[in-house]
């Protein structure tokens, strides 16, 4: 089903999002180590959502006025995070861009349109760094040129497991790198065909990765699904446009806490757990059809995170 190596996996997956989630197949050569963007579908968003305002700020009228765009536009991305930069635009010269249109509301047939214009995107063997130029990652997503997601894949049939991916990441990838720095990138996925696993900061070999698998009866893994691969619901369910869109305007974040003891503060990159996911937009989904008053339970582990949980939901419930 997945071929003989990670490339079989990595061909299903990217055709997939390519020829069933509708994203656009890009290539390598038109990543921006720079600045960690894919300058075409960024610039074309733009030009085509936003003429009257790339027009007035002469962001791409010369190349002194396109290198201060994204001069500027890395700063913000540094500071601020991809999640941030894409739920509230960008200003340059006086005038905020819109980096990303919402999900709309079914009566608003012009949100519907704008939505419909942005540019969900995949590269697979991505060469994301200036300095060791043969590295590549197994593919990545992007949302208007901006990197949202990498993945590094394996295949059990070749006896290379989830935890090689992780320790690829661990070990080969550099979190200095412009693309794997904090907030940047939203998350880093490693996956086989029976598990999936996700980290929101790499820190070399201290990178924590978590579960992002359904569960199997209440506990760890995810279950056997007759003629299809066990982590599909990755790509299928997951990365679809609706549920991606979702994750970014509801879910996504970057944390700031402040440690008492020290007055220092730590950032922390949020991104949902699949156990997380499916347990407020199944609630949300049966408070819409039940009786005001109902009651749900929700049955969670220690550390499953069910503060982000409850957050999420609530704020959620009050929209």
């Amino acid at each position: 089903m997945t071929g003989i190596s990670e490339k079989g996996l990595e061909t299903l997956i990217v055709e997939h999002l390519r020829d069933v989630n509708g994203y656009i197949e890009g290539d390598s050569s038109m990543y921006s180590k720079d600045v960690a963007i894919v300058k075409p579908w960024l610039e074309a968003f733009l030009v085509a959502t936003q003429p009257d305002k790339v027009a007035r700020t002469m962001c791409f009228a010369t190349p002194s006025e396109k290198a201060k765009f994204y001069t500027r536009l890395d700063d913000a991305l540094a500071k601020r995070g991809v999640t941030d930069v894409l739920r509230n635009g960008f200003k340059f010269n006086g005038t905020i861009l819109d980096l990303y249109f919402p999900i709309p509301s079914e009566l608003n047939p012009s949100a519907k349109e704008a939505y419909e214009k942005n540019c969900f995107g995949v590269i697979r063997q991505l060469h994301y760094s200036k300095i060791n130029t043969n590295d590549a990652i197994d593919f990545a997503i992007f949302i208007n040129g901006f990197a949202l997601a990498t993945f590094e894949l394996k295949n059990s049939y070749t006896r290379q497991y989830v935890e090689n991916a992780i320790k690829q990441y661990q070990i080969d990838r550099d979190p200095k790198e412009i693309l794997l720095r904090p907030k940047r990138c939203a998350v880093h996925f490693a996956l086989d065909d029976t598990n999936v696993y996700m980290c929101t900061e790499l820190k070399g070999k201290d990178s924590w990765f978590l579960p992002f698998n359904r569960g199997v009866n209440g506990g760890a893994g995810n279950p056997v699904i007759p003629g299809k691969i066990m982590t599909s619901y990755l790509w299928e369910d997951i990365l679809t446009k609706a549920s991606l869109s979702n994750i970014i305007e509801n879910f996504a974040q970057v944390v700031v806490q402040k440690d008492q003891k020290t007055n220092k503060s730590k950032e922390n990159v949020i991104w949902p757990r699949y156990h997380q996911l499916d347990a407020v937009r199944k609630i949300l989904e049966e408070t819409s059809r039940s009786p005001i008053g109902r009651k749900f339970l929700i049955q969670h582990s220690a550390g499953s995170g069910k503060s982000n949980t409850i957050t999420w939901l609530a704020y959620q419930l009050v929209l």
